[in-house]
Order: C-alpha cells, then sequence, then structure tokens
C-alpha cells in the first residue's frame, strides 16, 4: 500500500485536532496537507442515541470543514463511549475521569468511532466502527493511580487504550484503532475510494 504521489491526488484535508488521528494516518502511509478542526456544538440531542449522535458529529464535521477546502478530500471522525445508552463525556477533569472509570469498573462498554469522506467532487461517505471493551475490576487504587497519570485529559470515556490503562482491558472486540480514534480498515477503504491512497 502506498500514498497516491502528490502530484496525482487532491489536497487531502484532516477535519480534527486530535493529535492520535495524525499518528494512525500515518500508519496507513500518509500526511494530510493541512489539519482544520470543524470546532461545531457536540450537544446531545434530546433522545439521540449514541449511534446516531456520532454519525451526526462526523458527518457535520466533515461538511463544515469541506465547505471550506473546496476540491479537496477532507476527513473527519468523531468517537465515544458508551455504557448502555448512555453517552460517557470527553473528560477534561479529574471528577469527570474518576467517575467514568468507576462507571466502567467490571463491566462492558462499547466505543463507536464514525468516519465521514468527502471526496473532491463533493460526494460525503460514512461508517462506523463499533467495538466492545470489557475494563477490569479497577481497585480505588487503581482508579487514583491512573487519574494521578492524567493520561485521561480530553479522552471519551476518561481513558486511552493505547497507554497505560490497556493493562486494565480484559478483553476487546471490534477495532483497536477505532478505539484510538480511527479505524484504520475503514479509513483505508474510503481513502482509496476518494483517491488518496493507491
Amino acid at each position: 500500500m502506498a500514498a497516491v504521489s502528490p502530484e496525482n491526488r487532491p489536497p487531502f484535508i484532516l477535519a480534527s485536532a486530535s493529535p492520535r488521528r495524525v499518528e494512525l494516518l500515518a500508519r496507513l502511509g500518509i500526511t494530510p496537507d493541512a489539519v482544520d478542526p470543524a470546532d461545531i456544538d457536540e450537544t446531545v440531542r434530546k433522545g439521540e442515541l449514541p449511534e446516531p449522535h456520532v454519525a451526526r458529529l462526523a458527518a457535520e464535521k466533515a461538511a463544515v470543514v469541506a465547505a471550506r477546502h473546496s476540491g479537496a478530500v477532507v476527513l473527519a471522525a468523531d468517537t465515544l463511549v458508551c455504557v448502555g445508552r448512555r453517552i460517557l463525556p470527553k473528560a477534561e477533569d479529574a471528577a469527570t475521569a474518576r467517575a467514568c472509570l468507576q462507571l466502567m469498573s467490571s463491566r462492558r462498554h462499547r466505543v463507536l468511532t464514525a468516519v465521514t469522506v468527502v471526496d473532491s467532487l463533493g460526494m460525503a461517505r460514512h461508517r462506523l466502527a463499533r467495538s466492545t471493551v470489557r475494563v477490569a475490576l479497577l481497585t480505588p487504587d487503581d482508579i487514583a493511580a491512573y487519574v494521578e497519570s492524567d493520561e485521561w485529559r480530553g479522552k471519551a470515556g476518561g481513558y486511552a487504550i493505547q497507554g497505560r490503562f490497556e493493562a486494565h482491558i480484559a478483553w476487546m472486540e471490534g477495532s483497536f484503532s477505532g478505539i484510538m480514534g480511527l479505524p484504520l480498515f475503514d479509513a483505508r477503504a474510503m481513502l482509496k475510494t476518494a483517491g488518496v491512497l493507491g
């Protein structure tokens, strides 16, 4: 697999400020020509379930950024963690991170990552990666140590699976890269269709 030469492909824009998504795209051999976060309102609408919510956000982010970059290929993604129908927040403070970890301890949760790619002609394609993760029993000391690490900051559900928290994952089913923030199997197929990857 190789990236299409820059002379033969449209500009590629990543509609995300996530450094993890830049790192994941590098695994596909591609670097965005620009990173342009959409900065949209991510509030959950009344009665909105996890899958429709995450799919809507990815689509809206892609549409906003595509409107700013005519003729470019735009990739947007959104990741959420949910327990049942309950969407867990991105942890921005220690109290939120602690509450998320306590809720997930010794139980399963789902991680959903929606991806939208808008091609150079303005056609949008959408995919949704679904993963299930089971967290082992977390002791108060486990939670305190992880919160102290600060690794959770800004992460959906208050953890990063690719970091220290991986040691607390009893098992998972689905896409590891999707849990990180960009399912590479789906992204590769979508970017090939859009002419960004060979």
